[in-house]
C-alpha cells in the first residue's frame, strides 16, 4: 500500500505518550530502537485517505484476521499511577520526501485519537530534520 500527503503542525502532545518507556521498549521491537519522542503528521485526502481508512480499519483491535497484505503490530497500553494511557497499532513503512531516499519508520494509529485524517508517523529519528521537510511538503510512504 501507497500512501502521500502534505506534512502538517500537530498538537505537540504525542511527545507526552511517546517518551513513555512502557511505550518506548515496545517500539524498540517494532523499530529496531527506541523512537523519537514525537510523530510527523501527514495530511491525507482523496484516494490517499480511503486507502488510509482502510488501514485505520485494520487496526481495530481484533479486526485483523491475517489475510492482509499489511500486519498489524499492537503496542499495548498502560496505567501508571491511576492514568491510563491507551493502545495503538503501528505497521511498518518507509517514507520519503523525494521518492528515492526512503527511511524506516512506522504508521502509529492510537486506539483512541481524533486524527482520522492524519497519519503519525514514528522513527527512530527526528523526521522533519532527517527528511528534511515543513509543513506543506509532501510525503511518500509505502506501508510493508
Amino acid at each position: 500500500m501507497k500512501l502521500a500527503g502534505t506534512v502538517a503542525s500537530g498538537l505537540g502532545r504525542a511527545q507526552i505518550f511517546m517518551s513513555q518507556a512502557h511505550y518506548q521498549e515496545q517500539f524498540k521491537e517494532i523499530l529496531g530502537a527506541t523512537a523519537w519522542p514525537g510523530t510527523l503528521n501527514i495530511e491525507l485526502t482523496g484516494a490517499d485517505l480511503e486507502s488510509y481508512t482502510e488501514l485505520r480499519n485494520i487496526a481495530v483491535p481484533g479486526a485483523s484476521d491475517g489475510s492482509q497484505e499489511v500486519e498489524p503490530l499492537r503496542v499495548n497500553g498502560f496505567e501508571r499511577e491511576g492514568r491510563s494511557f491507551g493502545g495503538a497499532t503501528a505497521f511498518l513503512a518507509s517514507i520519503s520526501k523525494d521518492g528515492q531516499n526512503w527511511q524506516r519508520c512506522a504508521i502509529l494509529i492510537p486506539d483512541l485519537t481524533r486524527h482520522t485524517e492524519t497519519a503519525e508517523i514514528i522513527a527512530t529519528s527526528f523526521l522533519r530534520e532527517l527528511l528534511p521537510v515543513n509543513d506543506g511538503d509532501m510525503i511518500h510512504l509505502i506501508i510493508r
